[in-house]
């Protein structure tokens, strides 16, 4: 069991260093490279299919937040899955859910599944499930002057 983990955790962690390097190919690498990947955005009821679909996903937040920094506060893991629980800071620079670029600055809390392949490749992610408000990042995005970012996390870390 703890090799298991100890693998999840090294790839949690090389998937958020590329994420926050924009190496985008290694990120789409620590997924099982099959059609049995898949990305999650909760919030948005949105299920990306495949890897083509992680593909997907990682091009339409990037297009909206292409400086986007992730700061991990708090790591949860057991055989099969891990949990990061995030900051993600960022510029609003493309459209996103109907918002056109505002240059507006964002910060956002988000809590992440990595869900792995137990069967074949417990090294690498079969997904990743996300769940952050959504309204907060909107209402910063259009530069709502009351707009929350958050309880603080990445200040505690």
């Amino acid at each position: 069991m703890e090799e298991i983990i100890a693998h999840q955790r090294n790839t949690v962690s090389e998937h958020l260093r590329a994420e926050n390097a924009g190496e985008w190919s290694a990120v789409y690498d620590t997924f099982v490279q099959t059609d049995g990947a898949y990305y999650d955005v909760v919030p948005l009821s949105t299920k990306f299919k495949g890897l083509a679909g992680v593909r997907d996903f990682y091009e339409a937040i990037v297009t909206a937040i292409p400086d986007l920094y992730i700061t991990v506060s708090g790591e949860y893991d057991v055989p099969g899955c891990s949990i990061r629980e995030v900051t993600i800071i960022g510029t609003h620079q493309g459209e996103y859910c109907g918002i056109p670029a505002s240059g507006n600055s964002v910060r956002f809390e988000l809590a992440a599944f990595y869900i792995f392949d137990t069967e074949n490749h417990t090294d690498k992610l079969l997904a990743e499930r996300i769940y952050f408000d959504n309204e907060t990042l909107l209402r910063q995005m259009r530069g709502e002057d009351n707009a929350p970012s958050g309880i603080g996390l990445a200040d505690a870390v």
